[in-house]
């Protein structure tokens, strides 16, 4: 991944590996455990705002995911350490959140993006924007530097 590719952006970075349970006969990860990769960092991503999901629900707004793409470009294997990457782009309105997979060397196995909005937690409505509390916290983060 280039250095720049995410500069300025909102992002975290976990370093993972392969577990038994994610790859099929072949050893090599089932497709749709990648998704489970880009939640974690989504978590971690969250939390490190101050906006985990225990707190999201308590502002009273849930964020589901409406859209959700991925590019395979490599294979990841059993036990192999990979590192993922996610960068909040988008903000105001929904959250979009690129994702970066790659081995330890920096060689691109993945990538993705998720694209989520706000939904009234009681309502069940869609909400016009993100909520004020979640932009508070982006921009106290932003303050202390991306």
């Amino acid at each position: 991944m280039p250095k720049t590719e995410f500069t300025g952006f909102l992002t975290v970075t976990e370093k993972m590996r392969v577990p038994f349970n994610d790859v099929d006969s072949a050893n090599v990860v089932w497709h749709g455990r990648y998704f489970k990769y880009f939640e974690e960092v989504r978590r971690t991503l969250l939390e490190d705002l101050d906006y985990s999901y225990a707190a999201m629900l308590e502002s009273g707004y849930l964020w589901p995911v409406v859209d959700a793409s991925i590019r395979y470009v490599r294979p990841l294997l059993l036990d192999q350490y990979f590192v993922v990457t996610a960068a909040m782009r988008e903000w105001e309105m929904r959250m979009v959140i690129d994702y970066r997979i790659h081995d330890l060397d920096g060689v691109l196995y993945t990538k993705g993006r998720t694209v989520q909005v706000p939904v009234d937690a009681k309502t069940k409505e869609m909400y016009l924007g993100a909520p004020d509390d979640l932009l508070q916290k982006i921009e106290r983060r932003l303050a202390k530097g991306v």
